[in-house]
């Protein structure tokens, strides 16, 4: 098998799972409706874990463009492959969310909320504030990438790398998913969404494209970021991308914080306004 083909089906069988967890928790008259956050973390690190016992040994199982940039970014994946995995990753995610579409069928007439249907295919916020959306997006995947270097760095009995590699999503999921879906993978968000907006999805609603980029840009950058600042930190090994993109980041989160006290001193004077 090559390696984009690899990169295909193992995007495609995280996505099965993983968009096919948020269907039967979110759609109407599925046997796993309302059964919450927590399955859903538990399905994607699940999903991970079983696309990377089936690729990981033919391309390594990036299924993730945050992670196949972020490692070339340090050198450890050479630059003139990226293109051809992400577009493999990309194609594979638009595949599995159809075939989640197929086996969800009957359940889109059953529900009735167009966004618990597009849920089940790309991720949207909480609280909706792009600026603090894409800092949950940076932080979620930063620690992804951090995470598996950390696991890298360790060994385990041959063949429960995946299994912590799961974990590790798990993790990320219950701590820190709860902001934005937790995406942490532009192909997971974007590939799907296109299959959204495609697929005759019986009344579905937009695709949300306003809000696709928080999930594309936000794990690119985190990714980078998580690379670059374990080699820094854990392997003494500075760079300028590392201190360039340290304070992108940090004007990012000066800006969503500055956004958000704004926010609140503009419904703090409406309070006032309308108390007089």
């Amino acid at each position: 098998m090559s390696e984009f083909l690899a990169e295909l089906i193992g995007t495609m069988i995280l996505i099965i799972f993983g968009g096919g967890v948020v269907g039967g928790v979110v759609l109407k008259k599925s046997k796993a409706e309302g059964s919450g956050w927590i399955v859903i973390s538990i399905g994607w690190g699940l999903a991970v874990t079983m696309a990377v016992y089936a690729v990981g040994s033919i391309s390594g199982a990036h299924i993730n463009p945050a992670v196949t940039i972020g490692l070339a970014s340090v050198g450890d994946f050479p630059w003139e492959k990226v293109p051809s995995y992400i577009l493999a990753q990309t194609i594979g995610a638009f595949i599995g969310a159809a075939i989640v579409y197929f086996q969800y069928l009957p359940h889109w007439k059953e529900t009735k909320d167009k966004g618990a249907k597009l849920a089940v295919f790309s991720t949207d916020p909480a609280v909706r504030s792009p600026l603090s959306n894409l800092v949950s997006e940076i932080i979620g995947t930063f620690v992804l990438l951090m995470g598996l270097s950390f696991i890298g760095a360790n060994e385990f009995s041959q063949g429960l790398n995946p299994a912590i590699v799961g974990l590790l999503i798990v993790a990320i999921g219950m701590s820190l998913g709860g902001t934005t879906g937790y995406a942490i993978n532009p192909a997971r968000d974007l590939g799907p969404r296109i299959a959204h907006a495609v697929l005759p999805i019986i009344g579905k609603g937009g695709s949300d494209w306003g809000y696709a980029w928080i999930p594309v840009v936000g794990p690119i950058l985190g990714g980078v970021y998580g690379a670059l600042f374990y080699k820094a930190i854990f392997a003494g090994e500075f760079s300028v991308s590392f201190w360039v993109l340290s304070i992108i980041i940090g004007g990012i989160i000066i800006a969503a914080v500055n956004a958000e006290l704004k926010k609140e001193k503009s419904h703090a004077a409406e309070t006032i306004e309308k108390a007089i």
